[in-house]
């Protein structure tokens, strides 16, 4: 949406079509980066973003057991909108988000077409056809594949590459604030940190929601479905031992959903002739910086960048690769790193300054004035 949103500002016409029949309320919370709203800025949805999410003022690092302090700082405010930074990183429900972006698209004249699950893709001349499984073919002069780490654009381009599960599981809940507030005596956004184990918590909506998220190594994970039911029990038996901030959100905890965390080494290119790649379909994240769907974001801004500034489409696909590689690459490796670092056998020894999250220059990017 985000790419849509761009590239009808810089004049072209778009068309996105989407597997799904319809646009549900789907996840939960997710981070957007100070880079990412620079983007939002530039498209003109400051006000409506902020109005619907939450400014990250500070992230607190915890010890898993005792909640002593390992890193960063707490965050006491009261998760309400701010619109007075426009580039402050904040946290927001997903949906919202999406809701949000879908409107901006349509009002700026793009198309959605949903149902269209895409099995082939031909390049006859100088144009793309897409085949969807619905029986519907189209055509278009470019096509970007923004689908996902199960992207199917990349394997019809590229082959099936098989993704490495990485031994980690994650969970997924909300918690009601008026049923866990005496949870959150560390802030509205803090990560607990412990040997194989992290958990993430911050709200979201208005500080209505709050947003669980744990992350637990195990070699147990027979499916590779992204949003399982999970009992509360398994949950329960992963954080045994925690601090009660943990363990009580757990205890409230319904509709519970979990799916294995894979990752893939970086592709040797993003493009071929007419068709390149977008977000996770080209360089899928690990979660541990919040960094995912900022990366897509960014790529969105410098793609339409590059198409605006080269004419010939394919030229300008390789200078969006060109640009965005190195950064991809950074922030893939340095997640990984990050992961390592906060589920350490031993959060004593925790270094805030070895970790990544902990480098202002990782931060710094702005895809408005980034070389394209």
């Amino acid at each position: 949406m985000t790419a849509g949103i761009a590239l009808r500002k810089a004049g072209f016409d778009v068309r996105v079509y989407e597997q799904a029949p319809v646009l549900t309320e789907a996840g939960a919370g997710i981070s957007l980066s100070r880079a990412a709203q620079s983007v939002y800025a530039a498209l003109g949805l400051s006000d409506e973003l902020a109005a619907l999410s939450q400014v990250t003022a500070n992230m607190a690092f915890l010890h898993y057991r005792t909640g002593a302090l390992l890193a960063g700082a707490m965050d006491k405010g009261a998760g309400s909108g701010n619109a007075q930074d426009p580039l402050a990183a904040r946290q927001m429900h997903r949906a919202d988000l999406q809701n949000l972006l879908t409107s901006a698209f349509t009002r700026a004249g793009g198309v959605l077409h949903l149902g269209h699950r895409l099995e082939r893709l031909e390049t006859p001349g100088s144009v793309v056809k897409a085949i969807f499984a619905n029986g519907e073919t189209v055509e278009g002069d470019l096509l970007i594949g923004a689908d996902g780490l199960k992207s199917r654009v990349r394997t019809l381009l590229w082959g099936e590459r098989q993704a490495r599960f990485t031994g980690q599981v994650a969970y997924r809940f909300l918690v009601p604030i008026e049923n866990g507030r005496n949870f959150l005596q560390f802030g509205r956004s803090a990560v607990f940190q412990g040997p194989g184990r992290v958990f993430n918590r911050y709200t979201i909506r208005q500080g209505s929601v709050i947003n669980c998220v744990g992350i637990v190594k195990t070699d147990l994970w027979q499916d590779d479905g992204w949003s399982i039911p999970a009992p509360r029990d398994e949950v329960r038996a992963g954080y045994e031992g925690w601090h009660p901030d943990v363990t009580g959100l757990i205890e409230l905890s319904d509709a519970i959903v979990k799916w294995g965390i894979f990752d893939r080494p970086p592709l040797p290119q993003w493009s071929q002739g007419p068709i390149t790649l977008l977000g996770d379909a080209a360089h899928p994240m690990l979660p541990f910086l919040g960094l995912g769907a900022a990366m897509a974001i960014e790529d969105a801004m410098i793609l339409a960048r590059a198409l605006e500034s080269d004419a010939d489409g394919e030229r300008a696909f390789g200078k969006y690769e060109t640009a965005r590689r190195p950064r991809t690459v950074t922030v893939q490796d340095q997640s990984r790193r990050q992961g390592e670092l906060v589920q350490n056998a031993d959060p004593d020894k925790f270094d805030a300054r070895a970790a990544p999250s902990h480098d202002p220059a990782f931060y710094a990017y702005d895809p408005i004035t980034a070389p394209v």
